[in-house]
């Protein structure tokens, strides 16, 4: 059963910082995809960010470039999302994701989700 853990979120004022970490087991970490998604109340689950296997070219939400930052640590099987000048309109529920295509199928891994909350 694969599993992630979830960690780094909470409360933080307008203008902060956050790192979550998002360490993951029971499938091979390095030939998936991996991404943040986050959901705020009453609006749909949206991509915050995806880093692929090879850690080349992250992608980013139009709404996140210079503010946050994925990475991957495979060796640890673990991926990051720093946020910093963080806004009232971040506060969501942030989730990892996996996705791995293996032809002619393809995985996709949910983490349980974390909430962070931007308030003053």
């Amino acid at each position: 059963q694969v599993q992630f853990v979830e960690s780094g979120g909470g409360l933080v004022q307008p203008g902060g910082s956050l790192r979550l970490s998002c360490a993951a087991s029971r499938f091979t970490f390095r030939d998936y995809d991996m991404s943040w998604y986050r959901q705020a109340p009453g609006k749909e689950r949206e991509l915050v960010a995806t880093i692929p296997r090879a850690s080349d070219n992250p992608i980013y939400a139009d709404s996140v470039p210079g503010r946050f930052t994925i990475s991957r640590d495979n060796a640890k099987n673990t991926v990051y999302l720093q946020m910093n000048s963080l806004k009232p309109d971040d506060t969501a529920v942030y989730y990892c994701n996996a996705h791995g295509t293996f032809w002619p199928r393809t995985y996709t891994y949910w983490g349980q989700g974390i909430q962070v909350t931007v308030s003053s």
